[in-house]
């Protein structure tokens, strides 16, 4: 549990940190994806502000998954899961 709540905040600082200047075109902003780790990390269910978040955002997709910053975690299979539980389709970068 300490190793998964240990890579949790690491994502989320790398996700907070490369938002103020990394993926912005457009009003995309990854940090806004911050409420998403824990279900995109563990595979847990996402939260309504989660899901929301991931709606705002699902035009800014497949330029997060090209970053090598956090593309590992949006191509993983528990973000394709969180997609399918928000009822968001999985985009074709």
């Amino acid at each position: 549990m300490a190793k998964v709540l240990a890579m949790l905040v690491a994502v989320l600082a790398v996700v907070v940190a490369l938002s103020a200047g990394g993926a912005s075109a457009q009003g995309c902003n990854a940090g806004s994806l911050a409420v998403c780790a824990g279900p995109i990390i563990s595979g847990s269910t996402p939260s309504a502000a989660c899901c929301s978040n991931l709606r705002a955002q699902r035009g800014c997709f497949c330029q997060f998954a090209r970053n090598p910053a956090y593309g590992t975690y949006i191509n993983s299979p528990n973000a394709r899961k969180t997609l399918s539980a928000c009822n968001i389709a999985v985009p074709r970068c």
